[in-house]
């Protein structure tokens, strides 16, 4: 009988071992029940997240401020003194803000370096996301994790700080303000810092260093996670990427390292209304918990100077495991791989097992499996785009269905794997076709050992794949359940990232798990090879291929909780006095058209206010409406004056309505020079000249109304040309507008500015000059050019 259903008992053991992986990646909070007072509860995490969650909460937005007086309180509720450090940044990237951090700190026995717990507690602004996953569940942990650290009466060595931080949405700059301003950042060892980029899913742990991550990584694995979920892969690539968060702040401008704990699932609900209590797995939360708690008691009575290292280690986690071993190995790992494989394929051709001919057909299969699957996915991603328009609306690239396309394409390859080594009739002599994946195994990790040694992990199912072909070589028996066995590593390593790299990357990235499944299906050829009926297996994958791709046919529409994103602006042009409404949508909805019409103008407004987006989104359409009496801001010249070859300007811009942001653009050929915003200047500039991509000068994200105040200094000749965008948070709620609230499976777009009332308006210099400045003033003009004062009319 196993005989008969062998290729079904080994399948399904397959399954079984994925379904294994995937339920202990996390802990499961539904278990959860009577959990003592010093233990972390899930549930009474989740309780503040309701909490902190019941509004939105962006910097400027009244809930702002009722969520920062509950984490005061709740830190009193505590038995912690804490402190406030409010004050204004101007980061690299332009943004403005006035930050309000709130934080405290416990006192160790023999402290040398604090820890430090890091979130932020602001939401993301425009899209009224509700800020509970991003970043409600990392204040949440942090709460929870300390009241139950404080109830333990554990006595620990190093001191701890917590820090809710502010304006992370906006550019780093509560995380900014406190690096470079507050005294406490000097006596930081390590932070440790709770962020999310999706509602669901397992946390994963990423490293910031400036160095090696070898000290960490040791001090990680003692520290003994329940759950750990991370891999040097990913702190490689992290490496290679611009980074925003917190933590990168720390890193950068404090030479401060630390370790990110982020889940990424539920990508579609990132920056969104969608970023409630509801959406956001409770079993993520309660892995987040099971990462803090342990690592709280580790970190915070080891000396954390011992975290700092030159050099790097390969680290991956398995199920209730995390390996890891020094860069150092990874190209010895390659040469003894490569030496085993060369003895083995002579040992098997010494032995008439093997033969070159038929290993060069080996290749044949191979490259069809990979060719034809990464051909499909990456055409079919394109022409399911062209079937399903509405998958554009989502910034992200991760649609609502995006896991069944993941499983559809995933089981379209494996139906293409099977189908092209049915091609070749199963005989003593196919042994030479497992010759060809662990030849491009070999190549891959060539590749690695001397680009990505992060990625030099993959060279272990490489060996495991050679003890198949080696045990066969040399008894000439073929073992199906040894080589299952030793099957298994390469599944539990390569598996994972065949599911993360569409989820982390977008659907896009499809190719990538279709070529993977393809490679991973030759590393378990010696599996596969002795099934009788590939074919009949091939058909069963193509039509549960079939099967996820109708399923996600069902998904593919909008309703509540999978809301559609649409975005509107109604923008009034105070030089022109003329209106528009304006959309960033390309798929125009019955709300939307309400205001736009169905057939509206295509526009590149976008020229003239390029407002940064995360994904570059520009406005799409636009259509003139009436004007409404909307009062424009007071722009006042506080100082125009010229010194020889230098012209100083101070420009008050005071609100005369609420507003909660301001844009200022300038010509590209205007050179600023010590450029300062509301009295503070940019914080990593390293020159007096300011450093600026395309028309934006600032963003500023305003609080309380407060006026925006821009001083700077131009050379002479330089033609003035700079305007604002004065925008509110308010079309929604605004009477003058009227406008009708959206139906249910709606919600406004995130990562651009919408639902705003909108003005724009020329910032037009003083005709007169005010006042004359000494001509002592040879210092500043050294890096100016003289050039002739233009001729304007």
């Amino acid at each position: 009988m196993i005989k008969k259903f062998g290729s079904l008992i080994i399948v399904s053991i397959l399954l079984l071992v994925l379904g294994f992986m995937y339920y202990t990646i996390m802990p499961q909070a539904s278990t959860e029940t009577n959990v003592p007072l010093n233990e972390f509860s899930t549930k009474r995490a989740f309780a503040h997240v309701q909490a902190i969650a019941k509004k939105p909460h962006y910097v400027g937005s009244k809930n702002h401020e009722v969520v920062a007086q509950y984490l005061q309180t709740k830190l009193k509720k505590l038995g912690l003194e804490t402190s406030i450090q409010e004050g204004y940044t101007l980061t690299d990237w332009g943004n403005l803000v006035y930050s309000k951090n709130i934080m405290t700190r416990i006192k160790g026995s023999q402290s040398s370096s604090a820890l430090l717990l890091l979130t932020h507690y602001d939401s993301a602004p425009h899209s009224a996301s509700f800020g509970a996953s991003d970043a409600g569940s990392g204040v949440a942990t942090i709460l929870e994790s300390v009241r139950a650290f404080l109830h333990a009466k554990k006595q620990h060595k190093n001191d701890i700080i917590i820090l809710f931080s502010d304006a992370e949405e906006l550019g780093l700059n509560g995380a900014s303000l406190f690096v470079t301003q507050h005294k406490w950042a000097k006596e930081i060892g390590l932070a440790l810092n709770f962020e999310a980029r999706g509602t669901s899913g397992p946390s994963y742990m990423l490293m910031e260093t400036n160095g090696g991550n070898a000290g960490l990584v040791n001090h990680f694995a003692n520290a003994s996670m329940p759950f750990p979920v991370s891999n040097s892969l990913m702190y490689s690539i992290y490496k290679m990427l611009p980074n925003d968060t917190d933590l990168t702040v720390f890193r950068k401008q404090g030479n401060i390292q630390g370790l990110n704990f982020a889940f990424i699932d539920g990508h579609y609900n990132y920056h969104t209304a969608q970023d409630d209590s509801k959406h956001l797995d409770q079993n993520t939360l309660a892995h987040q918990g099971s990462y803090l708690m342990p690592l709280l008691d580790y970190f915070s009575n080891i000396n954390l100077k011992t975290t700092a290292s030159t050099d790097d280690d390969v680290y991956f986690s398995l199920p209730f495991s995390f390996v890891h071993y020094p860069f150092d190995w990874v190209q010895i790992m390659l040469y003894v791989a490569i030496a085993i494989f060369v003895l083995i394929v002579f040992l098997g051709k010494a032995k008439r097992i093997l033969s070159f001919g038929a290993i060069a057909r080996g290749f044949v299969p191979l490259f069809a499996s990979l060719l034809f699957s990464g051909g499909l996915a990456y055409f079919g991603w394109k022409v399911l785009l062209s079937i399903y328009p509405q998958y554009n609306d989502l910034l992200n690239g991760f649609t609502y269905n995006g896991h069944d396309y993941i499983a559809a394409f995933v089981a379209l390859s494996v139906s293409i794997c099977f189908f092209f080594y049915n091609l070749i009739p199963s005989t003593k002599g196919t042994k030479s076709n497992w010759v060809a994946p662990l030849f491009i195994w070999l190549v891959i990790n060539g590749a690695i050992a001397f680009y990505l040694q992060g990625a030099g992990f993959l060279i272990l199912p490489v060996f495991f794949a050679l003890v198949s072909f080696g045990t066969y070589t040399a008894i000439q028996k073929n073992s199906p359940w040894l080589n299952l066995v030793v099957a298994l590593p390469a599944l539990l390593i390569i598996a994972p990232f065949i599911y993360m790299f569409p989820v982390g990357l977008g659907l896009k990235m499809l190719v990538g798990s279709a070529v993977l499944t393809a490679l991973l299906f030759s590393l378990l050829l010696p599996v596969f090879d002795n099934f009788d009926r590939k074919g009949i297996w091939s058909l069963f994958f193509i039509i549960l291929s079939i099967g996820f791709f109708t399923k996600a046919h069902f998904a593919s529409g909008y309703e509540k909780g999978k809301a559609k994103s649409n975005s509107l602006v109604y923008l009034y042009d105070a030089d022109l006095h003329k209106a528009s409404y304006v959309t960033y949508d390309k798929n125009l909805d019955n709300w939307t058209q309400k205001y736009l019409g169905s057939n509206p103008q295509t526009t590149k407004l976008q020229e003239d206010i390029p407002l940064f987006s995360k994904y570059n989104s520009k406005f799409t359409y636009a259509t003139e409406t009436t004007v409404q009496a909307i009062a424009p801001p007071t722009i006042a010249f506080l100082k125009d004056s010229l010194a020889g070859n230098l012209h100083y300007y101070k420009i008050k811009i005071t609100p005369n309505r609420n507003v909660n942001r301001y844009d200022i653009f300038a010509d590209e050929k205007m050179d600023f020079q010590h450029f300062k915003a509301n009295g503070v200047s940019q914080l990593e500039a390293s020159t007096d000249r300011m450093e600026r991509n395309g028309k934006k000068i600032v963003s500023f994200y305003v609080v309380n109304n407060r006026p925006l105040e821009l001083e700077f200094i131009l050379n002479r000749a330089t033609i003035f040309d700079m305007n604002l965008l004065e925008s509110s948070f308010d079309l929604l709620q605004n009477p003058l507008f009227n406008i009708v609230p959206r139906e249910d499976w709606m919600m406004p777009t995130p990562f651009v500015l919408t639902d705003a009332v909108c003005i724009k308006k020329k910032i037009k210099p003083s005709p007169v000059i005010i006042e004359a400045i000494p001509e002592n003033t040879t210092a500043v003009q050294q890096n100016i050019a003289t050039v002739p004062l233009p001729v304007t009319n």
